[in-house]
């Protein structure tokens, strides 16, 4: 263990996680195996950590908040009681979960178990993998199970009733009712009308019903296997056609000439940042004023392939985000939006688009189309792999490694430069890569 302090109340506040570490603890020097957790994001955990049968134990306590100074010393008082007993406290916190978690189950009778509804299991489970999930995947299971019948907010379509999501004609039947012969009536109609929309919301339900069948509580209930993965639903939905949608250099002048003049900064920078990235449209809204470092001029991407991959900050990018107003958490906020965060900018975007003369380009063929506009440069496949957040094949890229990023900022300063030259925008690099700063 490392230095020990004299914990105060006061003084447990003030720790902090020392620049350039995931995390930090620090000893208490009155209890014995008493720590304080500080990450690199400033969530803080008292802990407790000691050597039982020739291995470190480390149980984590409980939040500052919730626990006192003097509560989570004595708490770690009695797991050193455990430990020097022959007691591993976190094999017994383990046993004793596990042994609530049976006696909850058994106490539920059998009628009322088999009386849950999809809409409420469905609610326990977005509960508990919320943690888990992208701020966009989470609405995703928001949306496609919406009952509907709300006044909506969407821009154009305020004081109209949204519509059912497709999963919601499900949510009020018993769990146990739901079996393959209804999934399968359900996909012929759904594939017929929105295809796309269905076809997501089918991928969601089939996890959602694996999570079910391995959870203690849902398991006897929901049918197996999974009723959501049968031939007849597959080919009720169909397979989504390729997408092939991308900005030929050619078309750089017109695409970055109408987004620009898009009236609302943060969507305007949004697009610009899908393209100049190659991010996911899900992972450039996403991001925070967290993500953005500025002294050492990288973005962390919260990537649904990795976890989190660092890319670089690149001039005109870093531009871009000092021109955006700081309301929140989020880059690319909007104050009319609950969670204050940008939602998805289809409309002005296709708006842009059709004003440029350039049909039926989406958001995600914004990232396919950096995808192939670096082969203009020769860029190595395994940099763009890595900057896109892809797993390079083998057939691409035979000796993959990954690159660390002031490597990856010289192919991809490349590539943005180029871009911005191919669409007419005058860019001095060298005096870009301003501070970020609070703008009103």
């Amino acid at each position: 263990m490392s230095k020990r302090e004299n914990f105060k109340a006061g003084r447990v506040a003030e720790f902090t996680c020392p620049a350039g570490k995931q995390q930090a603890i620090f000893w208490d020097a009155k209890q014995p195996g008493l720590g304080l957790r500080v990450t690199a994001k400033n969530a803080r955990a008292y802990v407790f950590e000691a050597w039982s049968q020739g291995r470190t134990v480390r149980v984590t306590i409980g939040n500052p908040a919730a626990w006192t100074l003097d509560a989570a010393r004595k708490e770690a008082a009695r797991l050193k009681v455990l430990v020097d007993s022959g007691i591993n406290p976190a094999e017994q916190r383990r046993e004793q979960d596990a042994a609530k978690a049976a006696a909850r189950v058994q106490a539920e009778t059998v009628q009322q178990r088999q009386a849950l509804t999809v809409g409420e299991v469905w609610s326990a489970y977005l509960e508990e993998r919320r943690p888990h999930w992208s701020a966009l995947h989470y609405r995703d299971n928001i949306d496609k199970a919406r009952l509907g019948g709300e006044l909506s907010q969407a821009r154009g379509q305020k004081g109209r009733k949204t519509q059912p999501g497709p999963l919601a004609e499900f949510m009020p039947l018993p769990l146990a009712q739901l079996d393959a012969a209804r999934i399968e009536a359900w996909a012929a109609r759904e594939g017929q009308k929105r295809p796309a929309s269905a076809r997501l919301a089918w991928r969601l339900l089939s996890v959602f019903l694996t999570w079910c069948a391995e959870h203690p509580r849902y398991a006897g209930i929901v049918q197996t296997p999974n009723p959501a993965k049968t031939r007849r639903t597959r080919e009720a939905l169909g397979k989504p056609g390729t997408k092939s949608d991308v900005l030929t250099r050619e078309q750089l002048p017109a695409w970055f000439a109408h987004v620009r003049q898009i009236q609302n900064p943060a969507i305007a920078a949004a697009l610009q940042i899908m393209l100049l990235t190659g991010a996911r449209p899900g992972e450039v809204l996403a991001l925070q004023w967290e993500d953005i470092n500025a002294q050492w001029r990288s973005i962390a991407i919260r990537d649904k392939v990795e976890g989190e991959r660092m890319i670089p900050l690149t001039p005109y990018v870093a531009q871009l985000l000092a021109g955006l107003p700081r309301r929140n958490e989020w880059v690319f906020s909007s104050p009319s939006s609950a969670s204050g965060q940008l939602s998805k900018p289809n409309t002005p975007h296709a708006r842009a688009c059709k004003a440029a003369g350039l049909d039926d380009l989406t958001l995600h063929g914004l990232r396919r189309s950096f995808s192939t506009l670096t082969e203009w440069l020769e860029i190595p496949a395994g940099v763009v792999a890595q900057i896109m957040g892809h797993k390079p094949s083998a057939t691409a890229e035979r000796h993959y490694k990954v690159r660390p990023l002031d490597l990856l900022r010289v192919h991809h300063e490349r590539i943005e430069a180029w871009i911005l030259e191919q669409a007419g925008i005058e860019f001095q690099a060298a005096q870009a890569l301003p501070t970020l700063r609070r703008v009103q």
